[in-house]
């Protein structure tokens, strides 16, 4: 019997509980990105005015060590969101098959139970008289 084999079953926050993840849903027949922002407002962005995205780490935990650790900027023709948290690959991914449903902040007590966990939305407007 081999004893170095890897555990067969996934860790929590892996593809077997994404459809319970309060943070971010996907669904292939998505048009629209709904981003629930931290005040509470939520805008549809279709992703026919998608320009680009970009992830990094977090320059704030520079500063603050319990920031989230990493960052997420998805630029759009009339808008760019900024999502602070961890695990983002799972939202860049999400948004590059044009799936990803919506996207919003969760407690930050379930960053344990995820592997994806989206800390803090802000949505900034780039157009005028949108």
């Amino acid at each position: 019997m081999n004893t170095d084999q890897t555990n067969e079953n996934p860790p929590a926050g892996s593809e077997s509980s994404l459809r319970d993840n309060p943070c971010l849903r996907s669904d292939s027949t998505t048009a629209a990105l709904e981003v629930m922002t931290d005040d509470g407002i939520s805008y549809l962005l279709p992703y026919a005015q998608f320009l680009y995205a970009e992830r990094k780490a977090n320059p704030a935990v520079e500063q603050e060590p319990a920031a989230p650790p990493e960052m997420m900027r998805i630029h759009f023709a009339q808008a760019e969101v900024v999502v602070l948290g961890s695990g983002l690959k799972r939202v860049a991914d999400g948004i590059q098959k044009q799936g990803l449903q919506f996207v919003k902040p969760a407690n930050p007590r379930l960053a344990a139970s995820f592997a994806t966990h989206v800390a803090a939305i802000t949505l900034t407007l780039t157009k005028e008289n949108i």
